[in-house]
């Protein structure tokens, strides 16, 4: 499983990506539920957004990626029913918290340093670990991640990988 997580280059990385997520943190929601429309209608694999249930269901897109601070799993998981309901992480807590509540996958990190979250400490190869061995559901690799990285994520357990970066 591999999400590219920058819709602009979601389409050129579709034949890697098994996922592309629409995450746009500076747009507003029209020109999200435009990305999203036009991915949704382009793109050869499911397409998720970032944060907003509502231009999902807006969109047809696949399901949500939730940041960690965002509304929780479950209320999310009501509002979308079958569709995709993904969290993005930090520690082993929040994902297994994530579990709990419904989610379909946890995308954990940053694992290694990465210029997209500048403030935020990598947690390590090792952590990567635990938090896959912990959960029954899929859990991606974010956060610096490279061609050589993605072996290692894969040793330590992880189903797959999200970037930005790598895909461009």
């Amino acid at each position: 499983m591999a999400i590219v997580t920058n819709a602009r280059d979601g389409l050129k990385a579709a034949g890697r990506a098994t996922i592309i997520q629409v995450r746009a943190p500076q747009a507003n929601a029209r020109e999200i539920a435009g990305e999203a429309t036009s991915l949704v209608a382009s793109s050869p694999v499911p397409v998720v957004v970032s944060s907003r249930c509502d231009i999902v269901l807006a969109a047809g897109g696949a399901g949500v990626n939730l940041p960690e601070n965002d509304i929780p799993t479950a209320a999310a998981r009501r509002l979308l029913h079958e569709r995709l309901v993904g969290r993005s992480v930090h520690s082993l807590e929040t994902a297994l918290r994530a579990e709990d509540e419904g989610a379909d996958y946890v995308i954990f990190g940053p694992v290694w340093p990465s210029p997209s979250h500048p403030g935020s400490p990598p947690a390590g190869i090792e952590m990567l670990a635990r938090v896959c061995h912990a959960l029954r559901i899929p859990v991606l690799a974010i956060g610096g991640v490279t061609e050589e990285r993605i072996t290692q994520s894969h040793e330590a357990g992880a189903a797959g990988y999200a970037a930005i970066s790598l895909f461009k």
